[in-house]
């Protein structure tokens, strides 16, 4: 898929006001097929690696990723996007935490183009030094 042109481009978005992402990358080429579009599975990674941030921070230590509720792919990701991940909790149980992140691509960098590339809901879980599940500490 090549980059949308101004006829099929989305409606321009701003980064959220008010939030600071949890994560920011720029995927580089060897994150991409031949045609510069970004592997659905590298994006996964990215996202699970921002949603634990939140998660390590409520389960004040340890946790490991236990489910993918949701995951949407909403625009492709190119080589040279600068991708933002903003992740918050959404829900907890006694030794588990969802988070919901949102991702969004700067493109065109002079024109300063932003689209919501994914969205995903992923649960986590606390653990202890032996890997096992724990009870989340109160908050």
């Amino acid at each position: 898929m090549s980059n949308p042109t101004p006829a099929t481009a989305p409606d321009r978005l701003t980064l959220p006001d008010g939030r600071m992402p949890v994560l920011r990358v720029m995927p580089m080429p060897a994150d991409a097929n031949v045609y510069g579009d970004v592997f659905g599975g590298w994006i996964m990674a990215q996202v699970d690696i921002a949603g634990a941030l939140p998660a390590i921070q409520r389960a004040n230590g340890r946790v490991a990723t236990i489910a993918v509720n949701s995951f949407v792919f909403k625009q492709p990701v190119f080589v040279g996007d600068l991708l933002s991940f903003y992740a918050d909790v959404v829900a907890t149980g006694n030794t588990s935490i969802t988070v919901s992140v949102e991702v969004y691509a700067q493109r065109n960098r002079m024109n300063a183009d932003v689209v919501k590339v994914t969205e995903a809901t992923v649960v986590y879980v606390a653990t202890d030094e032996f890997r096992q599940r724990r009870q989340l500490p109160p908050l």
